[in-house]
């Protein structure tokens, strides 16, 4: 497979996986809302953002911490318990009861209950790429329609923008990002989907042919950012807030076996899809479906700012991923509101 082909499949592949967490929460915010799953009392509450950027920036110092202290495996646990909790969310509304079984006077959804154990069991003893990626997009979409439904468009605008300039700065100025990035790259876990160059490509045998070769070890300090490890692996990822980033400033986009994007990169530039789809007074396109103008553009807004993204990213940098992501998200958004014949200020919630 050329070069040309090799990037034409991983950007492909990397879109798909976008409309997919998209169009997931898109389907999944009416069952969401009818199941009560609502987080917070007060959508319109802007404080609401501050509150979840605070546990954005605990829970990277934990992750920091966590890795310092060379106990990844409690990381790894923990995502993958919060995977099989997620796909939970999900499966409870997409699948019907019809195995249930009562437990502590409560009923319980057993196919929904083991659909979401086996999303746990398969990350836990098969991470291949294709269930990282697969796992990610569940928990992307049911991550991002809890949120759209508990975040109205002011906080949902005030999260999307703040995320993007600490995103920014975490990459760009503090680079602490790099370090996680150096510390979870091995876990296997969902924070990050692998994006081959290939259907070939195999995520085990790279991260097993980097430990036998004697390549650096994710939570060893001496693994410098930016650097290749002796496999010749691409270790490109672009990061969303929460999640981890590093990159190769040198490496040949058509050369990589595969880079890696964070999920927060998709979750978060969905979030205000999925808001706009549920508070937004615009009509809705498709009847029986949460989708209207200014969602629909937040969608087209979110896939152009990752276009730009992936073109950054496959010339041989990582980036960070939100500025671009977060504000075609808001431009597109705002631009749909506009032609909804909403005015401005009711656009932002205000």
């Amino acid at each position: 497979m050329n070069k040309r082909t090799r990037v034409l499949f991983a950007s492909g592949l990397t879109i798909a996986i976008f409309l997919g967490v998209q169009l997931g929460a898109l389907a999944l915010v009416e069952p969401f809302e009818s199941a009560g799953y609502q987080t917070v009392e007060d959508p319109s509450d802007p404080t609401n953002s501050l509150v979840y950027v605070g546990v954005i920036l605990v829970f990277t110092a934990g992750m920091l911490a966590v890795i310092k202290l060379g106990v990844e495996w409690i990381l790894r646990a923990v995502i993958i318990l919060t995977s099989g909790m997620l796909s939970l969310y999900v499966f409870s509304v997409v699948i019907p009861p019809t195995v249930e079984v009562t437990v502590g006077g409560a009923p319980v959804n057993v196919i929904a209950w083991g659909a979401a154990g086996l999303v746990a069991l398969a990350l836990a003893v098969y991470p291949e790429w294709y269930v990282i990626d697969t796992a990610g997009v569940v928990m992307g979409a049911g991550a991002a329609g809890l949120f759209g439904i508990s975040f109205g468009l002011l906080p949902a605008i005030i999260l999307l923008a703040v995320l993007a300039i600490y995103d920014a700065i975490s990459v760009y100025g503090t680079e602490h990002m790099l370090t996680l990035a150096s510390g979870v790259m091995d876990l296997k876990i969902p924070v990050i989907l692998v994006i081959p160059m290939t259907l070939s490509y195999s995520f085990l045998e790279d991260t097993a042919q980097a430990t036998s070769e004697g390549a650096v070890s994710p939570g060893d300090e001496s693994d410098e950012a930016g650097e290749s490890n002796e496999t010749g692996r691409s270790d490109e990822i672009v990061e969303s807030s929460g999640d981890e980033e590093s990159g190769e400033p040198d490496a040949d986009s058509g050369d990589r076996d595969a880079f890696f994007i964070g999920l927060g990169d998709a979750v978060m530039p969905t979030v205000l899809v999925a808001s706009a789809a549920f508070f937004s007074p615009a009509k809705p396109l498709v009847s029986g479906f949460a989708l209207n103008l200014p969602a629909l553009t937040a969608m087209v807004g979110t896939l152009a700012g990752l276009v730009v993204l992936l073109w950054m990213v496959l010339k041989g940098r990582a980036h960070a991923g939100l500025p671009l992501l977060n504000g075609g998200a808001i431009g597109g958004y705002l631009v749909g509101a506009l032609a909804s014949g909403i005015s401005l200020v009711q656009a932002m919630g205000l």
